[in-house]
């Protein structure tokens, strides 16, 4: 029977109870409920049950935003001297019992031995991060390296298979894991179409709309068909490109359609380009300010205090200045760190009422909106265009509909009308609640290979690799194929032919008997393949010297124990020695290109010496060993000679004002400079302990990755 309980003054819901009395009775926890209703109270419950019993706990984010913002809630609800941040950026109070964390971190503790004798639990944000193509790893790692005894809370909104993890990981953990799930949102959502003849329609409303539109409009559409299919269609007659038969419907009939009333929203767009165009387009046609003279009056307060900032004139423009003044904002992952958090800060105070934003604007962060606007249902993954995710989309659709200030929140989905029949099919898709499940990414990197040889056995070190996601996946399915092939050995057996007693196979059954070899050998191969891959890494790193036969370590093996960014090319680069030669202006540069490249369609002119060392450089990072490397591991390793000059740059101590001035780019790519920045310093302080041996130049390093952190972009954002 689950408990009733208030926490601070409120009423909790179902789910808030039930996952407290599985806490209460040791068990982990996994909280699967939409955006906005409140998970985040079970962790906060968490966090103060174990300051309670004197242990320590940990919150662990994806991304620093919501570190950050985690960080700030955790200091007012529990006081400053409790609280601790330990990201790449920052480090505040390493010792306090509560720590809000980066994953890779914590993972990087676990894995090196610096444990937390006190740890009673950690709270896993977005937990379905484990999905993640680039990092997913460190969350299965996580998990497989925390202590049994301590309690995991994982949080999602978007976590389809739960009962599949959850059975996981509790086989991992070794402990019982409780699914708690709500389905209901706090703030319900309803959806509608905007189009330039239908204006808001609900989905039903569209498609009586659209059939009486087709009718209208048959012949035209005939015709436009007609033509795409013989090639001629469109613009410039490219193949394939259906001529528009509607009125198109921009982002500023959008607005119409949407203001005062349904604001204010959010405006997802699926390029940085279109963010910063699409704000500056709708500021620039605005007949009067968004916000009342009050709001303005605050706004002008918060510019003013802007402006007093080491680095505010330049990143601050005339045109940005007007449009914040008229509640007009974009945001970006590129977006200058300062203005990022000017944009945050203002819209928490509901003085921005329309933001221009890309999906990471979705990302745990609690900010939602009255109404989330959606330019389109495609977004490009680096390849060619795909249809969004359902994930991504529900995240996104999420953030519509404020706790307490709105009855509901509405979704809008911009769609010329022609188009109608297929974003029907795509928004049934997602409102059915296909959420794509969560798949193991588990491919351990040669930095936890060397970590793992180094401090354990090999049985402990099977017995850690196959406890991942991806382990428990392969044995499931082999025993699927264990049965499968059980069937089908049947099936033969029923035809006159007995695999054990038969050398070989009649003509009539020889098909049968080939899929039969192929499943038994599916289902045999299957559970040892993640220690195979395991072996193959092993194997590398000895084929290329950095093990011996006995697996002791040699250089590379000792250097790649403490390498964790572009790991094998990064070491391959310091056993040339190409490191030693720089000085350390040039040298930050270098680390800048390894661990960040320039975004497409920036352009920098590089020095002749500049591209000199890139060319070297280059050569280092097509080598045999570098791209077997990559093809192994399934991660790219990236040099961007274009980074070098940048880094040196701001390493001479110039500003950022004055760096931006050396480039150009078709959209703000200050957030990307600063990202390298601050990964570059991460990266020297790796290679510092490489050169323990030689004083001289680890204490030339410990004064490059001090003199690079500067005000300018620590912003606490």
């Amino acid at each position: 029977m689950t408990s009733a309980r208030t926490y601070r003054g409120f009423q909790l819901d179902r789910f808030q109870n039930e996952a407290i009395d599985a806490l209460e009775e040791g068990a982990s926890v996994l909280v699967c409920a939409p955006t906005g209703t409140g998970k985040t109270v079970v962790a906060d419950w968490m966090v103060e049950e174990v300051l309670s019993k004197g242990k320590e706990v940990v919150f662990t984010a994806p991304i620093k935003a919501l570190s950050n913002q985690k960080f700030r809630d955790y200091c007012k609800l529990l006081g400053e001297d409790k609280v601790g941040l330990v990201t790449g950026d920052l480090v505040i109070r390493r010792d306090a019992p509560v720590r809000v964390m980066t994953t890779e971190i914590l993972r990087n503790m676990l894995l090196t031995g610096d444990s937390i004798p006190q740890l009673g639990a950690v709270i896993i944000d977005e937990i379905h991060f484990l999905d993640d193509k680039e990092r997913g790893t460190t969350w299965e790692e996580l998990l497989i390296y925390l202590p049994h005894e301590v309690q995991v809370v994982g949080l999602s909104a978007t976590l389809s298979n739960l009962e599949e993890f959850a059975s996981w990981l509790a086989d991992v953990r070794q402990r019982d894991v409780v699914v708690v799930e709500e389905h209901e949102r706090a703030v319900p959502l309803e959806f509608v179409i905007a189009s330039r003849e239908g204006g808001l329609r609900g989905p039903r409303q569209m498609d009586r709309f659209y059939k009486d539109w087709e009718r209208r409009n048959r012949r035209k559409l005939e015709k436009a068909r007609a033509e795409a299919a013989r090639g001629r269609g469109g613009r410039g007659g490219r193949r394939g490109r259906r001529q528009s038969v509607g009125a198109p419907v921009r982002h500023g009939d959008v607005f119409r359609m949407l203001w005062p009333d349904l604001a204010p929203y959010l405006y997802f767009v699926f390029s940085r380009r279109d963010a910063e165009q699409m704000a500056r387009g709708l500021s620039s046609r605005l007949d009067a300010p968004l916000v009342t003279d009050d709001e303005r009056d605050q706004i002008q307060a918060a510019l003013d205090a802007f402006a007093l900032q080491p680095g505010s004139d330049a990143a601050m423009d005339r045109e940005l200045f007007e449009m914040y003044r008229r509640g007009v904002a974009f945001h970006h992952a590129g977006l200058h760190v300062m203005l990022k958090a000017l944009v945050e800060d203002l819209y928490e105070q509901r003085l921005i009422k329309v933001l221009y934003c890309t999906g990471t604007f979705a990302l745990g962060i609690n900010m939602p909106a009255r109404t989330a606007v959606f330019d389109g249902l495609q977004r490009f993954d680096g390849e060619g265009m795909i249809n969004l995710p359902a994930r991504e989309f529900m995240q996104m659709a999420g953030r519509a509909g404020r706790r307490g200030l709105d009855d509901e929140g509405l979704v809008v989905i911009r769609c010329a009308t022609e188009d109608w029949p297929h974003v029907r099919q795509q928004l049934r898709y997602y409102l059915q609640g296909n959420l794509e499940p969560v798949r193991s990414r588990f491919g351990l990197s040669f930095y936890s290979v060397i970590n793992l040889l180094q401090r354990h056995e090999p049985a402990r070190i099977r017995a850690l690799v196959e406890r991942s996601f991806l382990a428990f996946h392969r044995t499931k399915k082999a025993e699927r194929d264990a049965e499968k092939a059980d069937r089908m050995a049947a099936e033969l057996e029923s035809l006159g032919y007995d695999e054990d007693r038969n050398s070989k196979a009649p003509k009539d059954v020889r098909r049968l008997v080939r899929a039969l070899r192929k499943v038994r050998s599916s289902a045999e191969e299957g559970p040892a393949r993640t220690w195979s891959e395991f072996q193959a890494r092993v194997d590398f790193l000895k084929r290329w010297g950095y093990l011996d036969e006995e697996n002791g370590f040699n250089a590379g093996a000792k250097a790649l124990q403490h390498i964790q960014m572009s790991e094998v090319l990064v070491v391959e680069i310091f056993l040339a020695g190409i490191f030693d030669e720089l000085d350390a202006e040039t040298l930050y540069g270098v680390c800048c290109g390894l661990v960040s490249s320039l975004p497409r369609g920036a352009i920098v002119r590089l020095p002749k010496e500049t591209r000199s060392l890139g060319k070297r450089l280059d050569k280092v990072r097509m080598s045999e060993v570098v791209v077997e490397a990559e093809q192994l591991s399934g991660q790219r390793m990236e040099f961007d000679s274009g980074m070098i000059p940048f880094g040196r740059w701001w390493a001479q101590g110039r500003s950022l004002g004055e760096l931006l001035l050396n480039v150009e780019a078709r959209t703000d790519i200050s957030g990307d400079l600063v990202g390298a920045f601050r990964r570059a310093r991460d990266l020297v302080g790796q290679l510092r302990a490489l050169y323990e041996h030689d004083p001289e130049r680890a204490q030339m390093l410990k004064e490059l990755a001090s003199r690079v952190r500067r005000d300018e972009v620590e912003v606490l954002d």
